[in-house]
């Protein structure tokens, strides 16, 4: 990632891409890949860029549960395209929304949430929500109330969470189910690596706006939160807009499965 001009310095949800990186050169291509793709497939312009969008989003949104591998980012974008492909396309404003959330709880910026950033997160929820996408719309008001629990300086100002969580919630729009067979599916083989994603993991990579290791508590609480809100997705049969995440937690899950196994095995007492 790259610096930012000084305004958005404080941020903690501005990042930028850095083409000398090759898995962010792997997010533009890829996004652009999945957009002709749909129209070669023969969707309208308006669902191709939604196609795009959900790739994209799916992307960012595994570089935030895992960021020390960007290979897991790389093979959850293509999957977010073809399940929008074969199910429908997710909301692209509930995905930004958890991603967001995500990135604030994960700390992978390196600020704490300023009042701009509150404010942000807010809107995005109020939008998700009033769009049906209410699963979505409380991941970031929960994301800020996690936030408050790690012991650094990344805390968002006391009634960040409370503030968040109810603009997600009024004016809501009707509950209603958005879900399909492949997002079904992805949500449930998500599911099933729950003790993957939630095992501890010693993390190397740095914040993008301090020397400090992004925190491994932090971004555990981001994969349980995760976790939590593809549970309550399944069951509100909202599963279409959490697709993108869905494809994020499923790839950082299987590539987790292995080193899970080995540990087991490590302390298992020799025959």
């Amino acid at each position: 990632m790259r610096d930012l001009p000084p305004p958005l310095r404080a941020s903690a949800l501005a990042r930028t891409l850095d083409f000398s990186f090759s898995s962010n050169r792997f997010a533009v291509v890829g996004t652009a890949g999945s957009v002709v793709a749909a129209r070669l497939s023969g969707r309208a312009w308006s669902t191709a860029l939604e196609v795009g969008a959900a790739g994209f989003l799916t992307w960012a949104t595994a570089r935030e549960l895992d960021p020390d591998h960007p290979d897991t980012a790389n093979a959850a974008l293509p999957l977010a395209a073809l399940t929008a492909l074969l199910g429908g396309t997710p909301q692209p404003l509930a995905g930004l929304g958890v991603l967001s959330g995500l990135r604030t709880l994960a700390g992978t910026v390196g600020n704490a949430p300023t009042p701009l950033d509150v404010a942000a997160l807010a809107a995005q929820a109020t939008v998700a929500a009033r769009r049906g996408a209410w699963v979505a719309a409380l991941v970031p008001g929960t994301a800020l109330a996690l936030s408050t629990l790690p012991s650094d300086a990344l805390r968002a100002f006391g009634g960040a969470p409370w503030l968040t969580a109810t603009a997600s919630l009024f004016p809501s729009g009707r509950v209603r189910p958005q879900h399909s067979v492949p997002s079904d599916v992805l949500t449930l083989a998500a599911l099933g690596l729950t003790l993957a994603l939630s095992a501890p993991e010693a993390l190397r990579s740095r914040r993008d706006r301090s020397p400090l290791a992004v925190s491994t508590e932090r971004v555990r609480l981001a994969r349980l939160l995760a976790v939590g809100t593809l549970g309550a997705g399944l069951l509100a049969r909202q599963t279409r807009s959490l697709a993108p995440l869905a494809a994020a937690a499923l790839t950082v899950g299987l590539r987790r499965v292995q080193p899970v196994q080995v540990n087991r095995q490590s302390k298992r007492r020799p025959d």
